[in-house]
This record gives C-alpha cells, sequence and structure tokens, in this order.
C-alpha cells in the first residue's frame, strides 16, 4: 500500500523505489521487535500483558529478518512492474521533461545515471537538438541575455552554464551570440 501511495505522488525508478521501501519496511521491523521487548519486559513485572504483541522469532536487526525484508521488497516491486505502476521508461521521461527546461544534457545523463538509468538514442538526440535553444533561454533568464564585458562576467556565465550541464561548446556559442 505505501508503494502505491509513493508511486502515486511522482514516478520513482527501480532503484530509488527499492532504498525507499527497505528503510520503511526495516523501520517498520525494528518498531515491532521494540514494542515486542517492551511486551516481555512488561509480562515479567507480572502486570496483564498488552493486547496486540508482535513476537518476533529473531531479533529484527537480524541477518534472516533482512533477508526476508529484501525477499520481500523485491517480490512487491516485480508485482508492481507486472501491474504497470512502476515503469522506468514513464520514469525517464518525466526526469526528462522536469528537467529539460533548467538542465543541460550532462546534468540530466548524470540524474539518471544515479538511479542506474539512461536515454535511448532517440531521447539524447532530442535533447542534443535542443540543448543550445535550452541553454540561451537558461542564460536570458539568469543574466537578461546581456552579453559579458569582461573576463570575470563571462567566468560568472560560464561557470553558470557549465554547473547547470551544459556542454562547454554550447557555452561557447551562447556567450558568442550564435543563433543558429
Amino acid at each position: 500500500m505505501r508503494a502505491i501511495a509513493l508511486l502515486a505522488q511522482r514516478e520513482h525508478s527501480l532503484m530509488e523505489l527499492r532504498g525507499k521501501l527497505l528503510r520503511l519496511a526495516c523501520a517498520r521491523a525494528a518498531e515491532r521487535a521494540a514494542q515486542a521487548e517492551a511486551a516481555a519486559a512488561f509480562a515479567e513485572e507480572g502486570d496483564a500483558q498488552p493486547r496486540a504483541v508482535f513476537e518476533p522469532e529473531s531479533g529484527a536487526d537480524s541477518p534472516e529478518v533482512a533477508v526476508d525484508i529484501e525477499v520481500e521488497v523485491d517480490a512487491l516491486l516485480v508485482w508492481l512492474q507486472a501491474q504497470g505502476y512502476l515503469d522506468e521508461s514513464r520514469f525517464v521521461e518525466s526526469r526528462v521533461h522536469a528537467r529539460a527546461a533548467r538542465y543541460g544534457n550532462r546534468r540530466i545523463q548524470q540524474e539518471l545515471s544515479q538511479h542506474g538509468l539512461s536515454l535511448d538514442a532517440e531521447a539524447q538526440a532530442r535533447l542534443k537538438d535542443s540543448e543550445l535553444g535550452r541553454a540561451r533561454e537558461v542564460w536570458q533568464r539568469k543574466f537578461g541575455g546581456v552579453t559579458p564585458e569582461d573576463a570575470s562576467a563571462r567566468a560568472k556565465q560560464t561557470r553558470f552554464l557549465v554547473g547547470r550541464g551544459f556542454s562547454s561548446e554550447v557555452v561557447r556559442r551562447v556567450l558568442r551570440g550564435d543563433h543558429d
């Protein structure tokens, strides 16, 4: 249920969703183990035992529990992919769409590689074709379309555009004022 709620908020990569679900499942297992320890301590004092108690066969930090959690999460991810809830191509499309207006090809590709994904050849070609126009728009928003007058202003504008992931050739063309 939590996985679908996460996917309803935005698209996730397999690696990203797996990490989130493993953290949630491990935290829940640790919470249940703490509740079981508290219930055992409560029972030792001679008082009545609480109604809902989770009695793990082994501790939540044990390797067996960690492996069980990983197996469950991996099975859930396979099911989510089979049902169409988790689709990495949709994630790539949404990430490119969200980032293309502000960032260059290198930054977008680097972000996708952090998720264990890459662009297909067609998407790379589309981004490459539009990179000069996107860089020019970002530059105009930031610097008002004013070409740098001295070396320090040029270096500042260059650092900004390169930091946004635009290639050095595109940056040179934007700062020279090339319009092709």
